[in-house]
């Protein structure tokens, strides 16, 4: 499966958390390797801007993610 095309820029895995080992390794897997496009970061990144991800967004937090999209649709 192809990687996700937002994975080299990504705050939250290149700052925030080591994407090696952990729980890192497994959201790297999950989402990034795997289907990117259910990832919370990747779906505000694309669909709000990529100015509207906060830092500390998981890649699991959906309900999260709804709202900002909600609050800036482009």
């Amino acid at each position: 499966m192809e990687a996700c095309k937002l994975l080299a820029g990504c705050p939250f895995f290149n700052d925030k958390m080591p994407i090696e080992s952990g729980m890192g390794k497994l959201y790297k897997q999950n989402y990034c390797e795997g289907d990117f496009s259910k990832c919370a970061r990747f779906k505000v990144a694309t669909t709000a801007g990529r100015e509207k991800v906060p830092i500390d967004l998981y890649p699991n937090m959906f309900d999260l993610a709804e709202n900002i999209i909600k609050e800036n649709k482009k």
